[in-house]
């Protein structure tokens, strides 16, 4: 009994291929960014610190805006 009835994947495939970080940063990056544009128009846009006149962006947000606790009202 010197042989698995399942060989591991390192066995049938080679080395496991590792995560290219490199790679992956930039878009991290990106991702975060945006994420962080949209938690400032649904948490903070139309307050003290808004960039647009008027309430267009707090009525487009309005419901996120509750959904995930910011007061606006």
């Amino acid at each position: 009994m010197a042989h698995a009835a399942f060989p591991s994947p390192a066995d049938t495939l080679g080395q496991p291929t590792p995560i290219p970080v490199g790679e992956l940063l930039p878009w991290a990056i990106f991702a975060g960014l945006l994420l962080l544009l949209a938690l400032y128009f649904v948490g903070a846009e139309q307050g003290a610190t808004a960039i647009f006149s008027g309430t267009a962006v707090h009525e487009f947000v309005h419901d996120g805006r509750h959904l995930l606790g910011f007061p606006c009202h």
